[in-house]
């Protein structure tokens, strides 16, 4: 069987490190060969979170910003293959989400902007690279988001039973594999970004392990229905969000009515909204669904227990259950979708992202 060598690589909304895997795809599911995550300078993260506030507008940063990435995503990649016994010509294609500082789909010239000059990753890793996967379905009337429900259904798809595959990263987004082949997704709302964002404001480290922190407060239910009284919560799909709505103004527009509130109440707060949120849109479609969740989230114990108490009926379990490790999902769906741009096959579904037909999504950089 010859080899079906992809590099995945993906920077989320989290910012929370560049996620890189060595995948073969060659039996038709991914084979992961190395991993491999590279921490973001702190220089370049003040950079990229300033970039990411929507008030912002600086040209130049945005140019040195997306050169930066580019040099560190193909580090990323250099230091994966050097852990490897992989000659790098091997590898067919490296396929890089690029880190998202703007995703505005409902403007009348919308638009999803991914910065990591994909060039400069080509020609310091010497791989043919294929990124910017989201302008077409834009271009097609898409919201260019989420795509991984594609790479969802080729991997988790099941003809016995309904899931559900859960990814809490900075967003939280969820996909609806029907038994029936039928699939759904989109974004809930906001998974790890204000909870972690509140987390460093009150202490040295960027998020709370297990959610540990959050578990020692009381949910505030005041501020609870307030926040979620956001007109997006209530959206019908196709639809997507990022940072440029859940940031910072945006909770502390809500908690400038709770000015006597501890931070920990906050965060239990934030956790509960995170959960609830999911849970809401899980129960339009099923209440004893198995639900497989990928993600950091994954790991904040607090999110998971109040999501658990919420679907009391359904069965919360790892997608490590049903094939690939949590933290690797989307690294992996990436390089899926590097192997769809080679192979010239469509990988987004019109019915997630309302794009107006399939198409092959991607634009490629070659090494040389």
């Amino acid at each position: 069987m010859i080899p079906q060598i992809y590099i995945g690589l993906m920077s989320g909304t989290s910012m929370d490190g560049v996620d890189v895997v060595l995948v073969d795809f060659s039996d038709g599911s991914p084979n992961v060969l190395a991993t491999h995550d590279e921490p973001i300078p702190s220089g370049l993260l003040t950079h990229l979170h300033r970039l990411a506030d929507p008030k912002v507008g600086d040209i130049n940063l945005l140019g040195e910003c997306d050169r930066a990435s580019g040099e560190l995503f193909a580090t990323a990649v250099n230091n994966l293959v050097e852990k490897t016994n992989w000659d790098r010509e091997q590898v067919i294609a490296i396929g890089s989400h690029g880190q998202t500082v703007r995703h505005m789909p409902n403007l009348p010239y919308p638009f999803s902007l991914q910065i990591g000059d994909a060039s400069t990753i080509a020609v310091q890793t010497q791989i043919d690279t294929v990124a910017d996967f989201r302008r077409k379905d834009i271009a097609l009337g898409g919201q260019g988001a989420p795509l991984v429900p594609a790479f969802h259904r080729a991997m988790f798809g099941s003809n016995q039973k309904d899931r559900v595959i859960l990814n809490i990263g900075g967003i939280a987004n969820i996909t609806c594999l029907a038994k029936d082949g039928t699939t759904s997704g989109f974004d809930t709302g906001p998974g790890n970004t204000l909870l972690d964002l509140w987390y460093s404001q009150h202490h040295e480290t960027n998020f709370d392990k297990s959610g540990l922190w959050g578990a020692t407060g009381e949910v505030n239910n005041n501020l609870l229905t307030r926040m979620l009284s956001h007109p997006y919560f209530a959206m019908s799909a196709p639809k997507s969000t990022g940072r440029e709505l859940f940031n910072a103004s945006w909770l502390n527009q809500h908690l400038s009515h709770f000015p006597a509130i501890r931070p920990q109440d906050v965060q239990a707060t934030l956790a509960q909204l995170t959960a609830q949120s999911i849970a809401l849109d899980i129960l339009t479609l099923s209440e004893t669904t198995d639900i497989f969740v990928c993600g950091g989230g994954l790991f904040n114990d607090d999110v998971i227990n109040k999501l658990q108490q919420l679907l009391p009926k359904c069965t919360i379990q790892s997608t490590a259950v049903i094939g690939i490790e949590p933290q690797w999902v989307e690294a992996i769906a990436f390089a899926w979708l590097a192997f769809c741009f080679v192979n010239k096959q469509s990988s987004n579904l019109p019915a997630v992202t309302g794009a107006k037909k399939a198409a092959i999504l991607g634009a490629f950089y070659p090494a040389i």
